[in-house]
């Protein structure tokens, strides 16, 4: 059986830093789409699908 996901059995110092990646995602996820959109490579699309990932997963607390 899986268990649950804790945030407060976490270290001090891991849910700062969770946090503070929290509030940073969304703003840097935009700007990256902006940017892609205006000069699409590979690296700026595939970075933009990791951003996402990770703005999904830190929205339906899978992270």
């Amino acid at each position: 059986m899986r268990r649950r996901y804790n945030p407060y059995a976490l270290p001090p110092w891991l849910r700062y830093c969770r946090g503070v990646t929290v509030q940073i995602i969304i703003p840097l996820t935009i700007f990256q789409g902006v940017r892609t959109i205006f000069l699409p490579t590979t690296f700026d699309v595939i970075l933009l699908a990791i951003l996402i990932l990770l703005s999904v997963s830190f929205r339906l607390e899978w992270l």
